[in-house]
């Protein structure tokens, strides 16, 4: 090999080298943020197959299968997965017509008043889910729909982050097409469906694991809402499963409990986990 040919490989191995010390620098503060996040739920997914006995003398094993068994056992868990699912993905398929119907009105539709209801819509954003609850709860009471699965999704139909995250993704299409699909005698309802929909794909499955992951997880309106144990969500069911198993200082039954209430999500995620990534990535949502 030649003296030429040696600089470039030399070259080449201290590119890498600092290359990958790049990559090392630039993903070590999410690390070091993460590893807090990843101790607990390694601790909470070890703590739910070792028996309590051990758990209580610091030890980690045997492994088994037991606490999930007492922990299916204990809770009605069939019934709280099929009350959360009614309202989650019940509420998702309203959340998709309500999002995107309100961002394509904010974005094509050149009423007099646009960017005033545009700037309402906004203005929703500011408000803390929490400083709404007394006045949805009593609007609900009004309605006779407390303690009911309509009345717990009713106050989330209308989403102002999906319309506005709907409403950037229809701006980024190009005028153009929507002008020669209106020339072609397109009604806005086909405008809507067959030309703008299919190109905000990755909005719309942005928005549906956002919404899916928020309101599978969600206990303090429910809390509020909810009285009849037969319709609680999971996140209710959980927390009195859980304060009956603290009592006993049954450790590893709440961990194995709470592995059953975020298990589905976590399925999900880690089956459709590119399509997720994919989706935030083209939508323009960070996390």
């Amino acid at each position: 090999m030649t003296l030429r040919g040696m600089g470039r490989l030399t070259g080449r191995l201290g590119g890498g080298r600092l290359g990958l010390a790049g990559y090392l620098l630039r993903d070590l503060p999410a690390l070091l943020v993460a590893l807090p996040f990843l101790a607990l739920a390694g601790f909470t997914l070890l703590a739910a197959f070792t028996p309590t006995e051990s758990l209580n003398r610091g030890e980690i094993g045997p492994l088994t299968l037991e606490n999930l068994r007492l922990a299916w056992a204990s809770a009605d868990f069939p019934r709280l997965y099929l009350n959360t699912a009614l309202f989650a993905f019940g509420l998702l398929g309203v959340q998709l017509f309500t999002v995107a119907t309100a961002g394509f009105a904010l974005a094509q539709l050149g009423a007099r008043g646009n960017n005033l209801a545009f700037y309402l819509v906004l203005l929703q954003l500011f408000l803390p889910p929490s400083a709404l609850i007394l006045p949805n709860f009593l609007a609900l009471k009004a309605l006779g729909l407390t303690d009911s699965l309509v009345g717990l999704a009713l106050p989330y139909v209308a989403s102002a982050t999906g319309a506005f995250l709907l409403r950037q993704g229809f701006r980024q299409i190009p005028r153009e097409l929507v002008e020669a699909a209106v020339v072609d005698g397109a009604s806005p309802w086909q405008v809507l469906t067959r030309v703008l929909l299919p190109l905000v794909r990755p909005h719309l499955a942005a928005f549906s694991l956002v919404s899916l992951v928020y309101h599978w997880n969600e206990f303090l309106w429910p809390l509020v809402v909810l009285q009849s144990p037969e319709k609680r969500v999971l996140s209710l069911g959980f927390a009195s499963f859980a304060r009956s198993a603290e009592s006993g200082m049954e450790w590893g039954l709440i961990a194995a409990g709470a592995l059953l209430v975020g298990l589905p999500v976590l399925l999900a995620f880690a089956l459709f986990q590119r399509a997720f990534v994919e989706s935030f990535a083209r939508s323009g949502l960070k996390g």
